[in-house]
């Protein structure tokens, strides 16, 4: 963060800088605040968006979330959790350890689909669609291996 930005209080930069110092686009943060992920931003004189440290640091965290593949719904109950620091940390280690399990299940399909499309790939000779197997493939699942 930049020394001009270190001691940002309530109410100090607008949407783009909130934007650019979180990483996120402005239509994001906008979504975000659309789909209650972040509160209503105070507001000027001239109607324009402030934010301070802490909204800048939640819009930091949801988009560490979303890095992870966390979902909107995840976020909203890690948030929530998060307001309560002195609470266990069970459900978050549900949440976490429930999308590690999506996750190792989403590359074992991605896995799988390499390994067709390494087959299908290796199958074509090149020439003339008429011949080709990656389309006779993808036309005819039977020809798979497996499920992907």
């Amino acid at each position: 963060m930049t020394a001009k930005h270190a001691d940002i209080g309530l109410a100090d930069i607008g949407i783009g800088e909130m934007a650019r110092l979180s990483g996120c686009k402005v239509q994001t943060v906008r979504y975000y605040e659309e789909t209650g992920l972040m509160p209503e931003p105070a507001r000027n004189s001239g109607n324009q968006r402030r934010y301070g440290r802490a909204s800048l640091e939640r819009l930091k965290f949801i988009r560490h979330c979303r890095n992870f593949g966390f979902g909107l719904n995840a976020i909203r109950e890690l948030l929530s959790l998060s307001e309560d620091p002195n609470q266990s940390c069970e459900a978050a280690d549900k949440l976490a350890s429930k999308h590690l399990a999506a996750v190792i299940l989403r590359i074992e399909q991605l896995q799988t689909l390499r390994e067709e499309l390494t087959r299908m790939t290796n199958a074509c000779a090149g020439g003339i669609v008429a011949d080709c197997r990656v389309v006779e493939m993808l036309a005819d699942h039977s020809m798979c291996d497996g499920e992907h």
